[in-house]
């Protein structure tokens, strides 16, 4: 069954955690000024940016190896920071929110939200996008100065631009079914890579892109065995998922193996399973 098919379903566990977390949700929180600042700043940013290109001719180029950088940039903080804990205050704080609470909020079994209140487990707190355009802003003045202006600001835009397509992406994939996510090409490719992805039997090692799965493709990190074009458009096929995967996605999708073998920090697995996800 595809993903596109699939119905969702909530165990116990899953219940409990979600009412817990959203009881624990300040009453003053509001999901549509958190998506709404977050995007009037990092669009006014892209606006002030692009408003200040003279002639930018081939500095447009910048774009390609930043934004492939970025994609890799995307999969490493994914890997080694969100679902690896290191004990430093704020890149603690990271992986408390994403492993500890982002995934036992949601499963491959049910990953979808109601409310606009659920924006708070789908989108980065503001602090992210400030310390995003504190780098881009140190990095286009580095670029401004070794080639000229043009490719500052150019860099800063794509930078910005990632983010706000890397949080745009993320919330397609945690939406209801409707006919946009199923439908749109690279966006149908991610719902179902993310929603692979929130399996808590492969979540530490596989599927770590959330805009387009370039670097899980180049790292051997992404479920399905493709080619790079197979992988980006591969919407919601499942019958590339490399078989060795099947049994421990079907296995940690069974509501008694999640009560048994899975903790906040991620599942508990055999050295067979493991040495799989680690190949």
């Amino acid at each position: 069954m595809s993903v596109v098919s699939k119905p969702m379903f909530m165990n116990e566990r899953q219940r409990k955690f979600r009412e817990g977390y959203i009881g624990a949700i300040s009453p003053f929180y509001n999901g549509i000024v958190h998506i709404g600042v977050m995007y009037l700043v990092g669009i006014s940013a892209i606006y002030y940016c692009a408003s200040q290109l003279v002639a930018p001719g081939w500095a447009w180029l910048t774009i390609i190896p930043v934004a492939i950088a970025g994609n890799f940039v995307e999969w490493g903080m994914h890997f080694f920071v969100m679902h690896r804990l290191i004990d430093k205050f704020a890149l603690r704080a990271i992986y408390d929110r994403h492993t500890r609470q982002h995934h036992q909020y949601f499963t491959d079994n049910d990953y979808t939200i109601d409310t606009t209140q659920e924006f708070r487990i789908v989108f980065f707190p503001w602090r992210v996008l400030i310390v995003l355009g504190i780098f881009g802003t140190l990095f286009g003045y580095i670029a401004a100065k070794i080639f000229n202006p043009n490719v500052g600001y150019i860099l800063y835009i794509t930078m910005v631009g990632h983010y706000l397509l890397y949080e745009t992406f993320h919330f397609c994939c945690h939406v209801k079914e409707n006919w946009f996510v199923r439908n749109l090409p690279f966006v149908n490719t991610i719902r179902r890579h993310h929603a692979a992805h929130h399996n808590l039997g492969i979540m530490m090692h596989k599927n770590m892109n959330l805009t387009f799965p370039i670097a899980d493709w180049a790292l051997g990190t992404s479920d399905v065995k493709r080619s790079l074009l197979g992988t980006l458009f591969n919407g919601f096929d499942e019958t590339h998922i490399d078989p060795k995967l099947k049994p421990i996605i079907k296995k940690f999708q069974d509501s008694h193996v999640q009560e048994e073998k899975v903790t906040l920090e991620g599942p508990i697995l055999s050295s067979d399973e493991q040495q799989i996800l680690r190949a």
